[in-house]
């Protein structure tokens, strides 16, 4: 189950729209993994309850605060020396690659978590979209929508 949530998230943030979408809800404290991940599971029709939310934003917390962000925060830190030196942007090109391998480790660990969920009634993709996005789905209706547009686009598994 987790090998394929990585390609359905690089399909999906490849989409047109997807990426600006994924950047405002993260700027509003969403976790884009989760919403990725909750993406996926909506995708797949597994039902959506408080319970597995409760569940994988748990998971997520700790990989997110200890792997992904201080990575992604090296990441950002560095840019403006990278743009100056070429042995810092390959450092840089470096924390981004092991950034991507913490996501990555990140949705495999959601997508295992839900491996023995069932199927829901079909229609929880909405559900599984707000209740990643938490707070940031409120000032982020349109985001969600560019979401839910791009997953319901993509072939059913």
């Amino acid at each position: 189950m987790s090998e394929d949530v990585w390609s359905f998230a690089l399909d999906l943030y490849a989409r047109p729209g997807v990426e600006p979408a994924c950047l405002a809800l993260q700027d509003a404290g969403a976790d884009v993994c989760l919403l990725l991940a909750g993406a996926w599971f909506g995708w797949r029709g597994i039902a959506c309850d408080a319970q597995h939310l409760a569940e994988l934003r748990e998971l997520a917390r700790p990989l997110r605060e200890e792997l992904v962000m201080p990575l992604r925060a090296l990441r950002q830190q560095w840019r403006a020396q990278a743009r100056l030196d070429q042995r810092v942007a390959e450092l840089r090109e470096s924390v981004k690659a092991l950034e991507l391998r913490a996501e990555r480790l990140l949705l495999e660990r959601l997508a295992d978590a839900g491996r023995n969920w069932t199927s829901g009634s079909g229609d929880d993709l909405d559900a599984w979209l707000q209740g990643c996005a938490g707070a940031a789905a409120e000032q982020h209706r349109d985001a969600l929508l560019e979401l839910r547009i791009a997953v319901t686009h993509r072939k059913q598994p």
